[in-house]
């Protein structure tokens, strides 16, 4: 979400005046919508020396079932709690279900932050 910063009017009608301009650390940027698909990644600076490697869309995901953790195909979004609209557009993100090889799985990673899927097996009822 992009932070747009206070209003530029009062409540009243009045102007306000910037006390400032807004620095690096306030930028705001778009969201990365992870889709499923062909993998393609996209690094961006983030604060300090480090960089934060967006998913921009993948077709793995890593599935824990219990203790172990096998890597599985993604077939599709059946579920996401987020946005009901990202289930048809096929969108992941943290709390999304999705339809693996082994499986339907919960996602438990923020693909747009941390550069890949990783998921735990749903019981089915």
């Amino acid at each position: 979400m992009k932070d747009q910063g206070r209003s530029k009017r009062k409540r009243t009608g009045g102007r306000l005046k910037p006390s400032s301009n807004k620095k690096r650390y306030q930028l705001g940027r778009e969201p990365a919508a992870t889709t499923v698909g062909e993998p393609r990644f996209q690094t961006i600076d983030s604060r300090g020396n480090n960089e934060k490697l967006r998913t921009l869309s993948t077709n793995v995901a890593q599935v824990a079932d219990g203790a172990e953790v096998t890597q599985a195909d993604i077939e599709g979004v059946i579920d996401n709690p987020s946005n009901v609209n990202y289930a048809r557009r096929n969108i992941i993100t943290k709390g999304s279900i999705i339809d693996t090889s082994a499986g339907r799985a919960r996602v438990t990673s923020r693909p747009g932050q941390d550069g890949q899927v990783n998921a735990v097996v749903v019981d089915e009822e």
